[in-house]
């Protein structure tokens, strides 16, 4: 058999080391995949498949993209689940004597994007890390493109649950799965049910505690490895997370300065079904925003401000001090409509920060987003200026924490020209005046002809030769010509260079400096600018920490606007958060069905329920009535409570539950062999054991799908579970068709009926 290419024996190294990645081999101006990789990409990306001698018999198969505009394959595949390794020539190919160089520089999989271009900006890209040892788990979810990093620790009965209940919140791209979860066949399901997302299995050996707790300790420092010490699970499955993110990331993992440890009890628990019902960011049948409640509420003007307001309303609060505070800093920007007009104005001129600051780490970013980032610390100041005689808690915190960083501003501002190109390695970034090193060697590109005029004047003064010229041309390159009548005044200090019939060419020692100077400015010029760039780069990475806080701070003042131009718009009061068990409202209006309608009368509508007398409120109407609407619109205005916004109401007093559950609709699951009749008693059976008497309850026609004397058996023994105090005692809105249910008004003192 021939022996390999020597170009093939480096990409089969390289290969052997990435078997479970496509391998983007860089050749030239394009990435080149080869064998099955090739066969793969050219049937997923749509690529015509050549070949390539290799040494072989056979010629490689072989497909390749442009290496400038690769992203969108990139995109469509990692899209597609798989996993893109990049090989990059890691050596000049001009200093390489003999084969030039190469390594994977990174590798990207669904949940470590950080190309803008491949992701969308109003959501976080997640990847998940779980861990669970059978009776407690730990959990982490990372955004690599944002640096953020969340982490708990679940136990109990409910464990299982809490999982999932997590990973609905959120939606990771790829999850890392440990211990016994790797062979849960529950959780598998689950995962390949409700999300999509790649699952990777890690080893047993990346889930040690000391090898955990080396890396974590490594990566964070003793402080915050300190604060995680005694969360066994939570260490397992950060270090497990950690160790995964070096091998496929490499560089710029210093972007992840932090990790935030969170309690499950923080939040209002929404399971799949309510987030789905509720249409909380996506509508049931279309999948868009448009239609709920993410699009009333978020009008918003900043992408980080965008994936804050989803990450409020997936995640609303529990604890009563931390919504009023919420509420508070809306109420006072929606009372000073100036001041909240001006910063929403400021904050429409400020890009993606976060994710300009992840390339910035990664040493990624060209000059056009070190200029992004210049001109949203512009609009710094004045936000700052405009916060300055806040009285809310709040706001006041967000105007201590807003460093408006003209330091960082200024040197851009001063460094980068105003248009800089797409590449870094080609020059034209750095702006005249800023390094006076490289002004003199770009003087030596644009001020060749004036020197040379010099050198030909003084040369004629000093030698008295009125004809002497000095040219230049490829083969010879520059030099001093004198005719045949003037030789015998040429100086002895000139080396002839060559001999014409009538004339003599000559060089000095001064004009090959000269030449050199010239010839090599623009090599040099480029070289100096990408150095004088990185320093620049380099010094903004350097103030990461400063840059995170302000981004932070924007985001949020970007969600509090958001929400009170909102509450201004829609005629929102704020609602009165209350410790009792009152769920009131008057004239109360679902904000979507609103939203959409805007020149159609909604009709208002009160709600009162609370754990006594008024505990559960059977519904009954006929078909369109606004049933479930109306159900669905109580359900909605607790959440938008919750996570801090103003409601649809009149007025509204609202005390906290723990978890809204739904059963709305009809559905079967035929894959798995659920009926729907089966289906809508599996949800019932889940919000009759979860519930707790903290909990909001949603039932739209339990029991309809079955026979009508069994279904209405199941609906009144729902509600009188329900209501019973001892057994759940949850707040409940009860749609039904079946009439005979009524009669429990007068055979209970907490069920009353609603028409």
């Amino acid at each position: 058999m021939a022996e390999l290419s020597p170009m093939m024996k480096q990409y089969f190294e390289i290969k052997e080391n990435n078997k479970d990645s496509i391998l983007f081999f860089r050749l030239g101006d394009f990435y080149e995949m080869f064998f099955d990789d090739a066969k793969l990409a050219s049937r997923e990306l749509d690529l015509t498949l050549t070949g390539r001698d290799c040494g072989q018999e056979e010629r490689a198969p072989m497909c390749g993209v442009p290496f400038h505009s690769c992203e969108g394959y990139i995109q469509k595949l990692v899209a597609k689940g798989y996993k893109v390794a990049i090989c990059e020539q890691t050596q000049n190919p001009a200093e390489a004597k003999g084969l030039v160089k190469r390594d994977v520089i990174r590798v990207i999989t669904p949940g470590t994007v950080v190309e803008s271009g491949m992701l969308d900006e109003s959501k976080n890209n997640y990847i998940a890390s779980l861990y669970s040892d059978g009776t407690d788990a730990g959990v982490c979810f990372c955004d690599v493109s944002t640096g953020q990093l969340y982490a708990t620790e679940l136990s109990g009965k409910t464990v299982a649950d809490e999982i999932k209940s997590q990973l609905i919140s959120y939606n990771p791209h790829e999850i890392l799965l440990g211990g016994t979860l790797a062979n849960s066949v529950a959780l598998g399901s689950f995962i390949e049910d409700k999300l999509i997302a790649n699952v990777e299995k890690p080893d047993e050996e990346e889930y040690t505690y000391l090898d955990s707790y080396d890396i974590i300790l490594k990566h964070f420092g003793s402080k915050k490895a300190e604060k995680l010490k005694d969360s066994q699970m939570v260490i397992l499955s950060l270090g497990a997370l950690l160790s995964y993110l070096y091998k496929t990331q490499m560089v710029g993992l210093e972007r992840i300065s932090n990790v935030e440890l969170y309690s499950v009890n923080q939040y209002m628990k929404l399971d799949f079904n309510t987030r789905r019902n509720l249409e909380l960011t996506q509508t049931m049948l279309t999948k868009e925003k448009r239609g709920s409640l993410l699009w009333v509420l978020d009008k918003t003007r900043t992408a980080m401000g965008k994936r804050l307001m989803r990450s409020w309303i997936e995640q609303p609060l529990m604890n009563a001090a931390a919504i009023i505070r919420r509420h508070t800093a809306v109420e006072e920007l929606l009372n000073n409509t100036v001041k909240r007009l001006e910063i929403t104005a400021a904050l429409t001129g400020i890009l993606d920060v976060q994710r300009i600051m992840t390339k910035i780490v990664f040493g990624s970013a060209n000059a056009r987003e070190l200029r992004s980032l210049a001109s949203a610390c512009a609009e710094l100041p004045a936000i700052k200026s405009l916060l300055e005689d806040s009285t809310s808690g709040y706001l006041k915190e967000l105007y201590t924490s807003l460093d408006t960083l003209e330091d960082i501003y200024t040197l851009i501002d001063n460094a980068i020209v105003d248009e800089p190109p797409f590449t870094v390695r080609e020059g034209g970034m750095i702006k005249e005046g800023f390094n006076p090193e490289l002004d003199s060697v770009r003087f030596d590109m644009t001020g060749s002809t004036s020197l040379l005029a010099q050198i030909e004047a003084g040369e004629r003064e000093k030698t008295g030769i009125p004809k002497l010229k000095v040219g230049y041309n490829r083969v010879f390159g520059y030099f001093i010509e004198v005719t045949n009548s003037y030789k015998d005044m040429v100086p002895e200090t000139y080396i002839r260079k060559q001999t014409l019939a009538n004339c003599e060419r000559y060089i000095t020692q001064e004009l090959k400096d000269l030449e050199a100077r010239i010839l090599g400015a623009k090599d040099k010029s480029v070289a100096m600018e990408y150095e004088i760039f990185t320093g620049i780069r380099k010094t903004v990475a350097d103030n990461l920490a400063r840059i995170e806080v302000t981004t932070s701070a924007i985001a949020t003042l970007d969600v509090l606007c958001s929400l009170s131009n909102v509450a201004s718009d829609n005629n929102y009061v704020r609602p009165d958060i209350t410790l009792s068990s009152v769920l009131r409202l008057k004239n109360s209006r679902h904000p979507v069905v609103e939203a959409l309608l805007k020149n159609s009368m909604f009709v208002p509508n009160d709600v009162f329920l609370d754990c006594d007398a008024n505990r559960v409120a059977i519904i009954t109407g006929p078909n369109m009535a606004g049933k479930s609407t109306y159900m669905r619109q109580v359900a909605l205005i607790v959440l938008m409570a919750q996570i801090g916004c103003f409601v649809p109401a009149e007025s509204a007093n609202i005390s906290i539950v723990d978890r809204i559950f739904t059963r709305v609709g009809a559905s079967d699951d035929l894959a798995s062999g659920q009926s729907t009749f089966m289906v809508e008693m599996n949800e019932v059976a889940n919000i009759l054991r979860n519930a707790t008497a903290d909990s909001l309850l949603i039932l739209d026609e339990i029991g309809r799908g079955t026979s009508t004397f069994d279904g209405l058996s199941i609906a009144w023994a729902v509600i009188e579970h329900i209501s019973n105090k001892k057994l759940l005692g949850a707040k409940t809105l009860f749609a039904t068709h079946y009439h005979e249910l009524t009669e429990l008004e007068g055979k209970m003192s907490n069920v009353n009926n609603y028409c």
